[in-house]
């Protein structure tokens, strides 16, 4: 039995969550919910290359939000 991620040799997407969180995924596999595709199919190099210029701050949206509310909050 093959690994689920081991490709048929169609390439990578790379999915994004509501966070804003970036996965790559298998062109050959459903995107998972909750999850939507935003690159690709395209060869691992490619996917991973994409994710490095789109995701530069790897924390989750609601952490960006909330540390950017605590910190207006001690400017007031």
């Amino acid at each position: 039995m093959s690994h689920p991620h081991e490709g048929d040799g169609t390439g990578h997407r790379v999915v994004v969550n509501d966070e804003g969180q970036h996965s790559l995924w298998p062109a050959h596999r459903a995107v998972p919910d909750g999850w939507r595709s935003v690159f690709g199919p395209a060869g691992r190099a490619e996917a991973v290359a994409y994710v490095e210029r789109s995701w530069p701050d790897m924390r989750p949206a609601g952490l960006v939000a909330a540390m950017n509310g605590r910190a207006e909050g001690q400017r007031s």
